[in-house]
């Protein structure tokens, strides 16, 4: 029965720090920058986009599309930032399971 009270303790104790580390992500800020800075994208770690740059010359530039597609890649590598910086903390308290796997097989 200690075991079976071990594994509970633990679970707790687990769903303690990822509820912790979920209210750390909201803090933690990742930043993609594309066209040599002249878009800069800002997400949080919980994959909430929370500020787009757009330097004055992109506008100037006159090319929209040219801007649609520099704000598209800023922000999507904002994303894939702020989600590579999620499971590589999710991993440290999953004790090196890979949490995303395992998630994204239970679907």
């Amino acid at each position: 029965m200690k075991n079976f009270m071990d594994i509970i303790k633990a679970a707790k104790d687990a769903q303690s720090n990822i509820a912790q580390l979920q209210e750390e992500l909201g803090a933690r800020v990742v930043e993609a920058a594309v066209g040599g800075g002249v878009v800069v994208a800002r997400a949080n770690g919980k994959q909430e986009l929370i500020g787009i740059q757009i330097k004055p010359e992109a506008v100037e530039l006159g090319d929209m599309e040219m801007l649609q597609d520099m704000i598209l890649s800023a922000v999507n590598e904002a994303m894939r930032k702020s989600k590579a910086l999620a499971a590589e903390e999710m991993n440290k308290i999953a004790g090196g399971l890979n949490i995303q796997e395992i998630l994204g097989n239970l679907k």
